[in-house]
């Protein structure tokens, strides 16, 4: 499994889009070292618990969750800077093998505040060559998934930081969550479990031989059930006979009722009713032509002359214009004949002068040419508005006249259509027969109806109890092996539990011895002081570490500095994640917090290289500092190197190439 790439949109401190390229494949050079530094506080535990938090959900053991409910964390980890409109956005690509062939995912969790349900939305995204499809079958079954890639048990043997190694190194027995991840890892929890069903299955069978009851005399049984058995039959022709006079009945009662309804009895019934809704469509009527008789004394009289008044508007418009242009004229002939005048007191030439005034009379002539027809409407502008608002309205009367009218007519046929169901109404006397018919009808039919269901519920009683006796039967004769068979499961369970306590213990000898050696080695190879410790041992109970020399004699913990307690520590971790057989990523955070410099030049030489095919380190600048850096650079053992640059302003951290150096 590698990881590919983290996206962090608004989450914690990393406001926007961030993205960080985790491939390890730097141009087809293969190094194992994704380094990113930090300061404290500037984002590097959010980070890690970005990556479970993708990886697990609401199972993810992140470090500021504490007790927080899974709604209450997604909302403590939304960036405070971020847009209402703008989500908060995790997505983690990874690539791992999967019948032979490598396959590319995508995880994608969002969410916004007060998220619904409390859960946040899952995408799985299937990435084949750029391009990317949802895969929403895997979404279904995500926690099952990840659980065969990185188990949440194991998850932090491959995902801790500084703080767990210094628990780890601190104390004479590993912590909870390290003790679980062995138990995991070793396959005790299975074995556990297995012991505890068996002990659950003990005690359901030794209830069940408590409950065991006396049956009654095997021939008083059979007698009983005989007995039951003939009343069945018997109430079964009874059933049968009242099914067909029910059957016979319905159709009396289907006969009566056509009657009822052919000869007007329904009607009848409803004459009442079909007055009173002819009354009201009446005065519905009554009160359309009301509405109509007071358009009639409006302007809707004019609609008889509507083509004379739109000529009579056209008209008043076209002899509107032609005064204006009358009035222009005649300004215009003001105008000319004052500057003939200033033009005649001027030193112009006589031939110039005749040559303008001739230009001013034929424009006086053609524009005497365009007014020939003289105006007798004699309209002016406040009338034509006048006429105008009177067409609008009688637009509008006409479109309503043309409702009254439809809805006049509806009303009219919907009295005609009443007054002939009126008429096809049966007499009183004759209603009151039909009525009669009918109810004798239906009182047949309810009171076979009844018998039927007595009937139904006695071949019920009957049906149970004789399988309730046949069932006795059937155990009377089984009950003395079912008695032997409960005995011998718990007989058996006795030795079975034995046996399994036997094989847990040889169980976890195997796999300590091997972790043991693992162990031993990496922490011989770390600490590069083989004079140290020859050999170390692994308590099958509490899974504590016990240190020996050369000699076969214990070396106290105590002896050990707090650094080679730190690469103790580190070193079964390490040999945890070996023996784990997952071929997995591995980040740490913060990893040497409390080492000197030859411990630490020990674990950047020996450990992180060696560590996994892809190690994400997460540092300060005093942990890995500029000769450390460049240590790793010179072996080749960093594929990309990052800066998570925290602004103390904005309180934001941004994701940079390259680092502190």
């Amino acid at each position: 499994m590698i990881f590919l790439e983290l996206v962090l949109e608004n989450f914690g401190p990393y406001c926007g889009r961030q993205v960080i390229n985790l491939d390890p494949n730097n141009d087809d050079n293969p190094r194992p070292i994704i380094l990113l530094g930090g300061m404290n506080g500037g984002g590097k535990t959010t980070l890690m618990d970005a990556i479970r938090l993708a990886l697990y959900g609401h199972r993810a053991q992140c470090s500021t969750r504490d007790n927080l409910s899974y709604n209450d964390f997604l909302n403590q980890c939304i960036n405070t800077h971020k847009s209402p409109t703008e989500q908060t956005r995790i997505e983690l690509a990874f690539e791992h093998i999967e019948n032979d062939k490598p396959v590319r995912y995508r995880i994608v969790r969002t969410w916004e505040k007060n998220p619904k349900d409390g859960k946040d939305h899952l995408g799985i995204l299937d990435i084949r060559e750029n391009d990317e499809w949802l895969d929403t079958g895997l979404v279904s079954i995500w926690d099952e998934y990840i659980e065969n890639l990185l188990p949440l048990g194991i998850s932090n043997l491959f995902l801790f930081d500084g703080e767990q190694v210094k628990e780890l190194a601190e104390q004479e027995q590993p912590p909870t969550m390290v003790v679980e991840a062995i138990r995991a890892l070793l396959g005790l929890e299975l074995a556990e479990r297995l012991a505890i069903d068996l002990e659950i299955l003990v005690n359901r069978k030794r209830k069940e031989l408590a409950d065991t009851k006396e049956l009654a005399n095997l021939e008083e049984i059979e007698k009983l059930l005989n007995n039951l058995q003939s009343e069945y039959e018997e109430t079964k022709n009874i059933q049968t006979q009242e099914l067909e006079f029910l059957q016979q009945a319905e159709k009396n009662q289907q006969v009566a009722f056509d009657k009822f309804l052919s000869e007007g009895g329904k009607i009848a019934s409803e004459s009442s009713q079909l007055e009173q809704q002819k009354i009201v469509h009446i005065n519905e009527s009554e009160n359309t032509r009301q509405r109509m008789s007071e358009l009639a004394a409006g302007v809707l009289p004019l609609t008889l002359i509507e083509p004379l008044l739109n000529q009579v508007q056209q008209r008043g418009e076209a002899e509107l214009k032609i005064q204006q242009q009358q009035i222009a004229r005649d300004i215009l002939l003001e105008r000319d004949e004052r500057l003939l005048n200033l033009i005649d007191q001027t030193d112009i030439a006589a031939d110039k002068f005749a040559q303008i005034k001739t230009f001013l009379e034929k424009d006086v002539e053609a524009r005497n040419a365009l007014l020939k027809e003289s105006p007798w409407l004699l309209a002016d502008a406040e009338s034509l508005s006048q006429l105008g608002n009177i067409l609008y309205y009688l637009q509008t009367a006409k479109n309503t006249a043309k409702q009254q009218l439809e809805q006049l007519k509806n009303q009219e046929e919907e009295i005609i259509t009443l007054e002939r169901q009126i008429q096809a109404a049966a007499s009183p006397e004759d209603y009151q027969k039909l009525v009669d018919l009918v109810k004798k009808a239906q009182n047949k039919v309810t009171d076979i109806k009844s018998n039927c269901e007595t009937v139904t519920r006695r071949l019920i009683e009957l049906e149970t109890e004789i399988n309730k006796l046949k069932k006795d039967l059937t155990e009377y004769s089984v009950q003395t092996i079912e008695q032997n068979s409960k005995e011998n499961i718990i007989n058996a369970s006795t030795r079975v539990q034995q046996t399994l306590k036997l094989f847990r213990e040889r169980l976890t000898l195997r796999k300590l011895n091997k972790l043991e050696n693992e162990v031993t080695e990496c922490f011989r190879y770390l600490l590069h002081k083989s004079d140290l410790v020859h050999r170390i041992v692994i308590n099958t109970n509490t899974f504590s570490l016990s240190l020996y020399d050369l000699n076969s004699q214990p070396v106290d913990k105590h002896r050990l500095s707090a650094g080679e307690k730190q690469l103790l520590a580190i070193a079964f971790l390490w040999a945890l994640a070996r023996v784990s057989g997952h071929h997995l990523p591995v980040a740490i955070d913060t990893p040497l917090g409390r080492l000197d410099s030859s411990h630490r030049s020990n674990l950047i030489e020996r450990y992180f290289p060696s560590a996994s095919h892809q190690v994400i380190l997460l540092s300060t600048d005093t942990e890995i500092g500029e000769k450390e850096v460049k240590t790793l650079r010179k072996n080749e053992a960093i594929a990309r190197e990052y800066l998570l640059k925290y602004s103390q302003d904005t309180r934001q951290t941004t994701v940079e190439s390259g680092y502190f150096w």
